[in-house]
Parts: structure tokens; C-alpha cells; sequence
């Protein structure tokens, strides 16, 4: 019988598999980190206080890079180039979500409608990984090799879903409630395409890799459009509430260090 641990099982215990799956959670996680370490630099100056939370979440994105590049090293691998269908990061920059790069690499400030954009974006693309490392947190909390890495991304991703809640919540307050909601909507209707559009590339990826048989990859395909079209009809609406976070501040020290995988 098919079910995640026993997909992800296979995915991780061969090496070709393996290395295209840190490959691409590295060069994710890559990109956030460039991103929002641009974006601190360009905060506007009624929003400096921002800045070291950014930096935080950058520097965050930067360290779950290098913890999957670890793992590879652990396993005597080294990353592949990305494929480009399953980019998610630049997939969603394609499709006009969050900042444009172009913006990001000029020296002009932002503005707090840039700012709005960006919270928002993070908003819709931190409960996704949230959910996705809670799986996995499921799968192989206890794994011998992957357990500590898994534990310590999905603390930092609750982290970032928290900041993101709370820093969009004081700027509702503060009269964008409505340019909030329609950023949301706009950036979660979109994610759920690109999201569904990349499962269904790695899948075919990891289908070859593994030599997985038609029946196996036309039931896997048919579970991932289910789940768009789940989001399709009303849960991408998960992805734009908004709450005040459990876990209040989470940004607000430095970002703790990586350790050594290894």
C-alpha cells in the first residue's frame, strides 16, 4: 500500500533520488535566503524595524541550505543542477508572486506596499513548507541520519509562520487589511498551481529514477491533483487567515547556528 513514509523511504535510500532531493530543497532554500537578505537591505525607513527579522529569516533560509548540502556530504554525494520544472522558488518569481529579482538586485528602497507583498508571499510559501516538514517531522522524526535536520528546519519553519502572522496582523491594523487580503488571495491561487505543477514534475523525475511502474505514478499523480483540487475549491483559504501566533517575537533573536551533519 502507497503512503508517504513509504514513498519518501524510497526517495531517500537511493543516492540518484537522494541527491536531486536535497539538490532542489537546497537551491530553494537558497534563494529565500538571497531574497530576504536583499529585501533588508531595501526596507523603507518607517519599517527599520523589520529589518533584523528579515535578516533573521534569511539567514535561517541560508542555514537549512547548507544542512541539506551536509547531508549530501554525509553520503559521499554531491548536488545536481535543479531541474527547472521543479524550481519552485523561481516558478513562483515567474508567475509574478512576491519580488521580482530585478527589483531585489537595484539599490532603490522599497516600499510598504513591497513590503506587503513580500509578507504576504511568505506567508502563503511558509505554511507550505510548515506543512510539508511536518510531514516529513511524522515520517523521520527518530531517522538515524535525517531526524535532527527535520526536527531543527520544522521548528525554524513554525518560526516563520509565526512572523509572518504577526508582522502582517500590526500592518492590517495599521489600515492595509484590505491590500493584505487581496495580496493573499491573489499569491495563494497562485501557489497552489505552481505547487501542484512541481509535485507533479518531481514526480516524474523520481518515477524514472526509481524506475517506478505506470500504475505506481499514475496513482501518485492522481493524489496530487486531488490535493489541488482540494486547495482549488477552498483550502488555499488556510493559507491567507490570519491569527495571532502562539509563538509571539519568533524572529526577534539571532538565528541559532547550524550544526555539523556532516
Amino acid at each position: 500500500m502507497l503512503s508517504a513514509r513509504r514513498v519518501f523511504e524510497e526517495i531517500l535510500g537511493n543516492d540518484e533520488s537522494f541527491r536531486l532531493f536535497c539538490s532542489i530543497a537546497a537551491s530553494g532554500e537558497a534563494q529565500g535566503g538571497w531574497e530576504n537578505a536583499r529585501i533588508a537591505a531595501l526596507v523603507p525607513a518607517g519599517e527599520r524595524a523589520l529589518v533584523p527579522k528579515i535578516t533573521r529569516h534569511g539567514a535561517d533560509e541560508d542555514k537549512h541550505g547548507r544542512i541539506f548540502h551536509a547531508l549530501l556530504r554525509k553520503r559521499g554525494l554531491r548536488p545536481v543542477d535543479v531541474p527547472h520544472e521543479t524550481d519552485y522558488t523561481t516558478l513562483l518569481e515567474r508567475h509574478g508572486i512576491g519580488l521580482a529579482h530585478e527589483q531585489l538586485k537595484g539599490e532603490r528602497e522599497l516600499t510598504v506596499r513591497d513590503i506587503l507583498v513580500h509578507l504576504a508571499h511568505s506567508r502563503v510559501t511558509q505554511q507550505r513548507a510548515a506543512e510539508q516538514m511536518r510531514l516529513l517531522l511524522t515520517c523521520f522524526a527518530d531517522h538515524p541520519d535525517i531526524g535532527r535536520a527535520v526536527r531543527m528546519i520544522a521548528n525554524d519553519e513554525d518560526n516563520h509562520l509565526a512572523y509572518c502572522h504577526e508582522e502582517l496582523l500590526r500592518l492590517a491594523s495599521a489600515g492595509h487589511g484590505h491590500a493584505i487580503q487581496r495580496i493573499l488571495r491573489e499569491c495563494a491561487l497562485t501557489e497552489i498551481r505552481v505547487h501542484r505543477d512541481v509535485s507533479l514534475a518531481v514526480l516524474d523525475h523520481m518515477g524514472r529514477i526509481l524506475r517506478w511502474p505506470p500504475t505506481k505514478r499514475k496513482v501518485l499523480a492522481t493524489g496530487i491533483h486531488a490535493v489541488y483540487a482540494y486547495e482549488r475549491l477552498g483550502g488555499w483559504r488556510r493559507m491567507v487567515t490570519l491569527k495571532p501566533p502562539e509563538r509571539r517575537d519568533a524572529l526577534g533573536g539571532p538565528a541559532s547556528p547550524a550544526p555539523e551533519f556532516a
